[in-house]
């Protein structure tokens, strides 16, 4: 029995609409199967490739010539290459093949950008399949360009070492100045439903204890404690109680001063907007303070807010806070609580943090991402932002830009 003839046809040429149409057209008069096709188009220039296997009891090169011939007509270039069965099978096995996302983030793209991001994939024996902008155009006048520039490269195969590639990402990251995302390409990542943030130095561009810490006349205090438990001789929950016991007596309105003067950092706003629109839910699990929390939830539509209680009586701060306090473990706790009553898999949950203490928070999200973080956090997320805005995530999920809202 004869081997099927397999037939790669490439289409290049100036984009026109129906031309796609034209050319399967002639492969269905002739009734030919299409094993494969993909198509791009770059400044009104088309590539479009078609994987087919000739027709059935026949030669190939009568439909080839009309296929030229329809080709002429378009004004388009049409190349064959001969694909022998065995080669074919050995592609179709490879389907099976690890599939990895790995996203390049900048204020604006560079060849020297791409060649670093690409030459480490293939150093570590992937294959690039697909390569995406899911950024604006960028215009010749900055004052029209995007903002934020991202291509997206859907890569095959599985790395030696997964670590050893991450921090090489890491590397070209700080480097170059750009983010560089690698994640698993499954159908977990097209469907995550719910994002967690921490607060402070994450949503907001500031600490609030030490806000208020200077609004009580004791930011000093405050700092060395802060100091003390960053150089690990106390933990969260201690130097929380310290530095609190300094701000008691402060009046309950200073916190009303403080909230009003604290910015969100770049991008919150419009990140969240669009995760709301696009049917995400949204939590605050923060080691900082509900007050704060809330003041978010009313201003962008938060879902839910879990943080840290402070202890007003008779109008001034008692030092304590109510309740337990929320510690690194308990963010853990609070974000698998989360994913629960919301019936999500922890696959579905992209939690976004920048201290130590929301690291156990993102290691167990499907997508954890450290926001200008330190490098030890960095190193421990999965993925890492350190160049743009909040809204640069939407990108790590795959929106493009023309859907989202400025």
């Amino acid at each position: 029995m004869r081997e099927p003839e397999i037939i790669l046809i490439r289409v290049s040429g100036p984009d026109k609409p129906g031309l796609t149409a034209a050319v399967t057209a002639e492969l269905a008069r002739h009734r030919a199967d299409v094993l494969d096709i993909g198509q791009s188009v770059i400044h009104d220039t088309l590539s479009l490739g078609i994987l087919v296997k000739a027709p059935a009891g026949g030669e190939a090169t009568p439909f080839l010539k009309d296929l030229l011939f329809c080709g002429h007509k378009l004004g388009v270039n049409l190349t064959f290459t001969p694909v022998d069965a065995a080669s074919y099978e050995a592609w179709v096995d490879a389907q099976g093949k690890d599939r990895r996302i790995v996203t390049l983030l900048a204020r604006r793209l560079s060849a020297e950008h791409i060649a670093a991001v690409t030459g480490v994939i293939a150093e570590n024996g992937l294959n690039i399949d697909v390569i995406t902008r899911l950024s604006g155009r960028a215009s010749l006048d900055p004052a029209n360009s995007p903002r934020m520039a991202c291509v997206e490269f859907s890569v095959r195969g599985t790395p030696a070492d997964l670590t050893a590639l991450k921090s090489e990402f890491l590397a070209i990251s700080a480097a170059l100045g750009v983010d560089i995302a690698i994640q698993e390409d499954n159908a977990f990542r097209r469907n995550r439903r719910l994002v967690a943030f921490d607060m402070d130095s994450t949503l907001i561009a500031a600490e609030v204890i030490d806000e208020l810490a200077k609004a009580a006349g004791v930011g000093e205090a405050v700092a060395a404690i802060t100091e003390s438990a960053m150089r690990g001789e106390i933990d969260f929950k201690e130097s929380l109680r310290r530095r609190l016991r300094q701000l008691q007596g402060l009046p309950a309105e200073t916190l009303e001063a403080v909230g009003a003067r604290i910015p969100l950092n770049d991008g919150a706003e419009r990140l969240i907007t669009n995760l709301k629109r696009f049917g995400y839910k949204i939590a605050i699990i923060s080691g900082g303070f509900t007050y704060f929390g809330k003041r978010l939830k009313d201003k962008l539509g938060i879902d839910y807010v879990f943080a840290n209680e402070l202890e007003i009586r008779d109008g001034k701060l008692t030092g304590e806070v109510v309740g337990d306090i929320v510690d690194a473990a308990k963010k853990a706790e609070i974000l698998r609580m989360l994913a629960d009553r919301e019936g999500l898999s922890l696959q579905q949950v992209i939690a976004v943090g920048d201290g130590a203490n929301d690291l156990p928070m993102l290691g167990i999200a499907g997508l954890g991402i450290a926001y200008h973080a330190k490098p030890v956090v960095k190193k421990g997320a999965g993925q890492a932002i350190s160049t743009l805005g909040l809204d640069s995530i939407l990108y790590l999920v795959g929106v493009r830009e023309r859907d989202t809202l400025s």
